[in-house]
């Protein structure tokens, strides 16, 4: 009679685990915290007096702290042999259908900005806290072409209601200057982990980390540069319609190499501790893959917002 415990298939059956239970609770906890913590920020102190941001904080260390013991668990599955060719397998579908949800992800972004873009002569509704107050058409709010056109800040009067926009937009950026460095950065970094991809299935151990080491700081450096462009953007996030669809797509973009460089940092003192090998690195393939997802959308960015949407005045030029 064979033994129970043997196993006659390539699945992986998981044991029990606390983590998804944890990590739902602490995202709860995230989600409630940021959503007081925006309330408190136009009407005064939150719900019973709760504090949204340390709420959300502690909601955001539980998150972390969830992925970082629930990942923890399924390397050491890893380790002990149940990533099974066929579990590997069912790993990179499920990364692909992932990667798959953040391209429709950006799709709405897009879907934003040239909305805006192509048809700057559209009718909107301008609402206040409890009920449509009158329409204003994209004329008065962008000056019937795109870029719109040059806003100080004090409001555009929408003859309806008598009701401001606040907002400023001075130019667009230079697409040639800062944008163009970070787009040869990421597309430099794509090669690097490229590289770091084939030293590993060699089992150059040496090539793997120094391919990972760049690919990191390259990162890091395209966040650092990201950050300085914003600080210096010439039109504002609220109260403007160029200024909300270009922080959204571009900013959400940037949240993701930021996540990319952590799971590459990640994959990085795995691979200093010895970890992966030539038939047994899916947390590097996935990384990698992400990565690769990362660098497409933006070349699409720059495309589209930063080249095709510059406009006649990119930078201020002649101001």
């Amino acid at each position: 009679m064979a033994a129970t415990d043997v196993k006659h298939h390539d699945y992986h059956l998981v044991n029990p685990s606390p983590w998804p239970v944890v990590a739902s609770f602490f995202v709860l906890f995230l989600t409630v915290g940021l959503v007081i913590w925006m309330r408190s920020m136009s009407e005064g102190p939150g719900l019973f007096g709760i504090n949204g941001p340390w709420v959300f904080a502690v909601g955001a260390a539980g998150v972390v702290a969830s992925a970082f013991f629930w990942w923890r668990d399924v390397i050491r599955e890893g380790q002990h042999g149940d990533h099974t060719p066929v579990v590997q397998l069912h790993f990179r579908y499920g990364m692909i259908l992932f990667i798959a949800s953040e391209v429709m992800f950006f799709v709405a972004w897009f879907w934003a900005y040239f909305d805006a873009a192509l048809f700057p002569a559209g009718v909107h509704d301008l609402l206040n806290s409890t009920d449509v107050v009158g329409q204003v058409t994209r004329d008065q709010l962008l000056g019937g072409h795109w870029p719109p056109a040059p806003v100080d800040g004090t409001g555009v009067t929408i003859p309806a209601s008598g009701a401001p926009t606040p907002g400023i937009f001075q130019h667009t950026f230079d697409p040639w200057g800062i944008p163009l460095l970070n787009t040869l950065i990421l597309l430099t970094s794509g090669v690097t982990v490229t590289w770091a991809h084939h030293a590993l299935l060699k089992n150059d151990r040496r090539g793997l980390v120094l391919g990972l080491i760049l690919t990191v700081l390259l990162g890091a450096t395209f966040t650092g540069f990201q950050a300085y462009e914003y600080m210096h953007a010439a039109f504002s996030y609220a109260g403007h319609i160029y200024g909300s669809t270009f922080f959204m797509a571009t900013g959400f973009h940037g949240a993701h190499v930021l996540i990319g460089t952590i799971f590459l940092l990640v994959c990085l003192i795995r691979a200093i501790n010895g970890a992966f090998t030539p038939k047994a690195h899916f947390g590097f393939e996935a990384a990698a893959w992400y990565w690769h997802f990362v660098d497409v959308v933006w070349l699409f960015l720059f495309a589209c917002i930063y080249v095709w949407g510059a406009g006649a005045n990119p930078g201020g030029a002649g101001h």
